[in-house]
């Protein structure tokens, strides 16, 4: 795999980025700064994790980056959370959005056994 944006994980975190982004833009002004922004960081470092791990030409050291992807989209499930209990957004939109991270994250740890077996590989 050449580049990084051939991978169908971050092809879906990119997804997931931009749908965040458009939903947080509705978000009351007072949210700017707080849990939008939040949101926002978290989604955009799941795929620059992704990248940046790529680019790193070590298994182990990718791995370490996709552990970090993966955290950063368990931190947006928790910020999709509090964004349905302030009523930002709806219960379906909610579990819509939740179901897509999950997806993501199943895809994240499929490539993380995947640069393990790579690295044991050698």
């Amino acid at each position: 795999m050449k580049d990084f944006r051939d991978l169908e994980v971050w092809q879906r975190c990119k997804e997931i980025r931009k749908k965040v982004w458009n939903m947080c833009k509705t978000f009351p002004a007072e949210e700017k700064y707080r849990l939008a922004d939040q949101m926002i960081r978290s989604s955009r470092s799941s795929t620059a994790c992704i990248a940046e791990g790529h680019g790193r030409y070590h298994y182990q050291e990718d791995i370490q980056f996709c552990r970090q992807s993966r955290g950063s989209l368990t931190e947006l499930i928790d910020h999709v959370d509090v964004a349905e209990e302030c009523e930002y957004i709806t219960g379906e939109t909610s579990k819509e959005l939740i179901v897509e991270i999950e997806t993501a994250i199943r895809l994240l740890n499929g490539y993380i056994r995947y640069l393990k077996r790579r690295k044991e590989e050698g």
